[in-house]
């Protein structure tokens, strides 16, 4: 039996299992673990917890200590020394001219190794820029190109919903949005309506739309003939949501009814 305990080391970032040992851990605890790059801070997300040996063959990290004073002021050092690299990164890009969106700056929690987010649109030779920025900082350099929606995730930002985005809030990982979502659930196609921080379709698209298609199986097709108090017409549009539908009457006029409220037309139940 192994006492297992869910840490997270960024926003929304993944949740990484350790062994929490002896120590006494509650949610939103901050302690120092034991990573493949060293030393790390991360913040309890998942409380302790009793896991079978057996669940998980492979051995767990442990939790080194509960982080100190010292240690928040090393967080606060290495922000400041982010801060210097990016400015620093900044003007060596400008000077060797690189086509490379540099957006953020992370460094290891002993300060020995320095990581430098950038997009760009092609492949980048960024030889002679880890040179310069080895001699001016004197730190291992690691350059890792992303895509787009990663960029989104860790700058952050709100959403058109007036809420933090959700990439950098809770999305743990990015799934696969297509217009077909969007076209399910009724939205406008205009793409800055539907698309992101990033530029790509909203990771929100995908919430909603298996229900849509749950309720419109329930509906009748558009483009049926259909029966209703008001009179004979076509189906030209659903409304999932309320159960109702649009109906253009043959005087052209378009009014929203129940489904409750509809009559397959005979012609149309023969089909």
């Amino acid at each position: 039996m192994t006492k297992v305990v869910g840490i997270r080391f960024k926003p929304a970032g993944k949740i990484y299992d350790f062994d929490a040992g002896h120590f006494v851990l509650h949610l939103g605890d901050r302690i120092i673990v034991e990573t493949q790059q060293g030393l790390g801070m991360g913040v309890v997300a998942v409380p302790p917890f009793n896991r079978e040996d057996d669940a998980n063959p492979m051995p767990l990290a442990k939790v080194f200590r509960m982080a100190q004073d010292a240690d928040f002021i090393q967080q606060e050092k290495n922000a400041q020394n982010e801060k210097l690299a990016h400015e620093f990164c900044m003007r060596c890009i400008r000077q060797l001219d690189l086509h490379m969106n540099l957006f953020a700056v992370e460094s290891a929690f002993d300060g020995t190794k320095m990581t430098f987010f950038f997009t760009s649109e092609n492949r980048v030779d960024f030889r002679q820029l880890v040179k310069m920025l080895v001699k001016q900082l004197g730190v291992r350099i690691e350059m890792r190109q992303v895509g787009i929606r990663n960029q989104a995730r860790i700058c952050g930002g709100i959403g058109r919903c007036g809420r933090e985005i959700c990439c950098s809030s809770f999305l743990n990982k990015f799934g696969p949005v297509s217009i077909r979502m969007a076209k399910e659930q009724g939205l406008s196609l205009n793409p800055a309506k539907i698309s992101g921080q990033c530029g790509r379709l909203m990771c929100c698209l995908t919430y909603e739309y298996e229900t849509y298609l749950s309720l419109r199986e329930k509906l009748p097709k558009i483009g049926k003939m259909v029966t209703t108090p008001n009179g004979r017409g076509k189906i030209v549009r659903h409304n999932p949501i309320c159960n109702r539908v649009s109906v253009r009457f043959e005087d052209g006029v378009e009014t929203e009814v129940p489904v409750s409220d509809i009559v397959m037309a005979p012609a149309e139940e023969k089909s």
